[in-house]
């Protein structure tokens, strides 16, 4: 017992050095290709209790060559069964946690995981498990014309299961793979990291019911069925989403251009297949469908070109120097930072209105995702500024009402007006 007791213990610290060994050295090369880095970084949780059982799988039939090793024997399906918790983790959290969602449904799942594995080791280890299986092997239930063993209905389940999330595991690597490709489009990208991972859920859901032993020929009048239910009742849900694909192929908007759909104005911040979401300014998001993206107008203003061109208006009295007021306002426009130096401001004299010269101011920014509004305040304080300096008079409005007749006439007409409307 004693040297079984040292054997396990020497696996177990040996299991867990090279383990640390491996990944120290793995990661301290800064190696290229990352496929080899993503063997040891990304099964850093796995790789001490797979190394574990390997050593004690290989020093079993050497310790009972000579004595007796039922401890190992014993050990090794624990050792097992807490890789095969771990690996299960490690899927779950890469295949599901990644957007941050669905975390308590994540976390039940797995205590019910591990569960049911502790369980099964322990039939395993105290000799029920053999009957447990005959029995669920012997019992049958009716389904349709044929009947089926609990043991295959299980089976079926389990490989489903399996396949589904080994399926959406490598999905969420495929996309995290792709979304480290700078030299490739974003939008590129995101089409196909979900192409590759909806290709991946139907591959692996046609390997589970070929697994199962269902014919997939019965699933062609599924596929009618839903090819008219796609028709009639989701035109609205099918179009975004094939607009979803078309705006990420055509790369007609990207995530960080500045869009105006409709009434609303912001940047793009997401771009899913069947909605985009666009946050304004005060923070508020729109979610936005595809199918208004492809069948709408959008005003993209950043999508060959960012730099957007700017106005402000101000109206000087007759008595100024238009001149010199259209200087000092394209230089009072350079004094703020953000405001291009080429294309230069530029101050025209639109029109002459009834209480002065009506003055715009053009400028250009390159930088549109920070904001319109709070630029414009900054060159409108700079005119300011610039013209109380040189005391131009900025007119308001004045109007002149005149009242003909005399006095006495007008109160009786104002007399009479009320009298009458107190008669009706």
């Amino acid at each position: 017992m004693l040297l079984q007791i040292a054997v396990l213990a020497s696996c177990i610290a040996a299991g867990w050095g090279l383990a640390r060994l491996l990944r120290a050295r793995m990661t301290g090369r800064d190696m290229q290709p990352r496929v080899v880095r993503l063997g040891v970084e990304s099964f850093a949780r796995v790789l001490p209790s797979l190394l574990t059982l390997t050593l004690i799988a290989s020093a079993t039939p050497i310790v009972a060559h000579w004595h007796r090793a039922n401890l190992l024997r014993v050990a090794i399906p624990l050792v097992a069964s807490f890789a095969l918790i771990r690996l299960a983790f490690y899927v779950l959290n890469r295949a599901f946690s990644r957007s941050g969602k669905g975390a308590g449904f994540l976390q039940m799942f797995e205590k019910g995981f591990a569960t049911v594995v502790w369980i099964g080791v322990a039939l395993y280890i105290t000799g029920v498990w053999p009957d447990l299986v005959a029995y669920l092997e012997q019992t049958t239930l009716p389904i349709g014309r044929h009947r089926t063993s609990l043991l295959s209905i299980l089976q079926a389940a389990a490989s489903v299961v399996v396949t589904l999330l080994i399926a959406l595991w490598a999905g969420a690597l495929l996309e995290e793979r792709l979304m480290r490709m700078s030299s490739m489009h974003s939008s590129l990208r995101a089409v196909m990291a979900r192409m590759g991972r909806a290709l991946l859920i139907l591959v692996a859901v046609l390997f589970s019911l070929s697994l199962v032993g269902i014919d997939l020929t019965v699933l062609s009048v599924f596929g009618g069925a839903l090819g008219v239910g796609i028709g009639l009742g989701l035109q609205k849900l099918v179009s975004s989403y094939v607009s979803g694909f078309v705006i990420l192929l055509e790369r007609s908007l990207s995530i960080g251009d500045i869009v105006t759909i409709d009434k609303y104005h912001g940047e793009v911040t997401r771009i899913n297949t069947r909605y985009t979401i666009v946050r304004s300014g005060d923070g508020i998001e729109t979610v936005v469908p595809n199918e208004m993206l492809v069948s709408g107008l959008v005003q993209n203003y950043s999508l060959t070109d960012r730099t957007l061109r700017l106005v402000t208006q101000v109206t000087v009295g007759y008595q100024s120097d238009i001149e010199q007021v259209l200087e000092l306002m394209q230089d009072a426009a350079i004094c703020v930072p953000r405001i291009a130096r080429d294309p230069a401001p530029q101050a025209l004299l639109l029109k002459f209105e009834p209480d002065g010269f009506l003055v715009e101011l053009a400028f250009w920014i390159s930088d549109p995702e920070n904001g319109r509004s709070n630029v414009l305040s900054e060159v409108n304080r700079s005119v300011w500024k610039a013209l109380q300096k040189h005391r131009i008079e900025v007119p308001y409005p004045q109007r002149e009402i005149r009242v003909l007749g005399t006095r006495d006439a007008v109160q009786n007409k104002v007399s009479e007006m009320l009298q009458a409307a107190g008669g009706t």
